[in-house]
């Protein structure tokens, strides 16, 4: 049972960047997903987070307007479309799926996390 997250790598300032998180051992509808980022030396910081219907999702203040969490059930894939991406956006990028209140016993689980990089 996993998360495994990919699509990192390095950018020009104001470019383009897509992540995906794949589930693997377990399927999304039951867990809230959220994405998470930790430059270095900094505290980790909540990045988007979409909720297990897929109806509600939330953003960080810093990259409200410019990224886009999504999911596709069929492919048990939850996306983060980054746009616009500053120097600011580096970082280690994490995925962590957390179960809905009704799972017993419940649970979390993180990905390893993929390395974006935006050059100034």
């Amino acid at each position: 049972v996993q998360v495994v997250e990919s699509g990192g790598g390095l950018v020009q300032s104001g470019g383009s960047l897509g992540l995906s998180c794949a589930a693997f051992g377990f399927t999304f509808d039951d867990y809230a997903v959220t994405w998470y980022r930790q430059a270095p030396g900094e505290e980790h910081e909540m990045v988007a987070s979409i909720s297990r219907t897929g109806e509600n999702t939330t953003y960080a203040d810093s990259v409200k307007g410019r990224f886009t969490i999504s999911r596709d059930i069929s492919k048990n894939t939850v996306y983060l479309q980054m746009n616009s991406l500053k120097p600011g956006d580096t970082a280690v990028y994490y995925c962590n799926a957390r179960s809905a209140e009704y799972l017993n016993p419940p649970s979390s689980y993180w990905g390893r996390g993929t390395q974006v990089t935006v050059s100034s």
